[in-house]
């Protein structure tokens, strides 16, 4: 049996400036924009929107569909989505400290220079581009090594 999940990221523009936590627990560490698992049987938008909430305390909202990341698990019969947002949309109070992270906020420019998961390193400037992408990773069967394909619409 395949077991499948789904998870979310959003990036909030606040004119040059996007928000990012810095995520310094488990094995994915770094600055990430906020976002979390898809719990069941929540929508895709309602989940983005309640995640940012929990970590970072603002309210968003005239979310914007960007783009999809999708890789399999095949030792482990797992699938992974994760279905990336943006928006410039949002009111309240920055929290201080988030149990994912400290959010803050970054001018774009800066981010180039803060660490990050290759993954996370990978799909930064996709959300910048015009148009929606699809990020798929392929797993090498004989290396195990993930192969990324970006496709574009």
């Amino acid at each position: 049996m395949i077991e499948h999940k789904v998870y979310n990221m959003v990036m909030v523009h606040d004119g040059d400036h996007v928000l990012l936590l810095d995520r310094q627990h488990d094995d994915f560490s770094g600055f990430i924009p906020p976002g979390g698992k898809v719990d069941f049987p929540e929508s895709l938008t309602a989940s983005a929107i309640r995640e940012v909430k929990e970590e970072t305390g603002l309210d968003v909202w005239d979310l914007k569909y960007k783009g999809v990341q999708h890789y399999a698990d095949v030792t482990r019969n797992i699938r992974y989505f994760i279905f990336y947002y943006v928006t410039h949309s949002f009111s309240g109070t920055l929290l201080t400290a988030s149990r994912e992270g400290n959010p803050s906020w970054f001018h774009k420019s800066e981010t180039v220079e803060l660490p990050m998961q290759d993954v996370v390193r990978t799909v930064f400037p996709l959300f910048f581009q015009e148009g929606t992408f699809e990020l798929h990773m392929k797993e090498d069967s004989v290396t195990s090594v993930y192969e990324e394909e970006i496709l574009y619409t």
